[in-house]
């Protein structure tokens, strides 16, 4: 069970302050668009299914399931395994798992947000397995 590589402190802009913010106090944002209704992440103005500016950001309940998966057991800090989490707000997310037995993972299981630590910025999002 090893931490991911020491983390850089992330790079906000205005577009992307609420969402690093949310961060700092321990959320994960996503948006939603109000043209179609549906949710993306990464978080960002325009809608990806439909080109629409009316988004609004929302607070995911930071539960998913694992799509895909590839662990490293090789370079530094391995092994780390980088994966597709499917949001139970829909859209998927290329993140870590961490804090977990990386040869224990599979595609289907659930796994709940948790955030790793930067170096003097916002935390990032990444996951762990839910346990249940």
């Amino acid at each position: 069970m090893t931490e991911p590589h020491k983390l850089r402190a992330p790079d906000v802009n205005p577009e992307s302050k609420p969402f690093w913010d949310a961060a700092n106090q321990g959320q994960l944002l996503i948006k939603r668009c109000t043209a179609c209704n549906e949710a993306h992440y990464y978080p960002r103005t325009i809608c990806p299914s439909c080109g629409s500016s009316e988004t609004v950001w929302e607070t995911s309940q930071g539960e998913g399931v694992i799509y895909a998966l590839s662990t490293m057991r090789r370079g530094a800090n391995a092994p780390y395994t980088l994966a597709y989490v499917t949001l139970a707000e829909g859209p998927a997310v290329l993140t870590n798992i961490t804090d977990c037995d990386h040869d224990a993972l599979a595609i289907g299981q659930r796994v709940k947000l948790r955030f790793a630590a930067s170096e003097g910025g916002a935390p990032y999002p990444m996951f762990t397995p839910a346990g249940d």
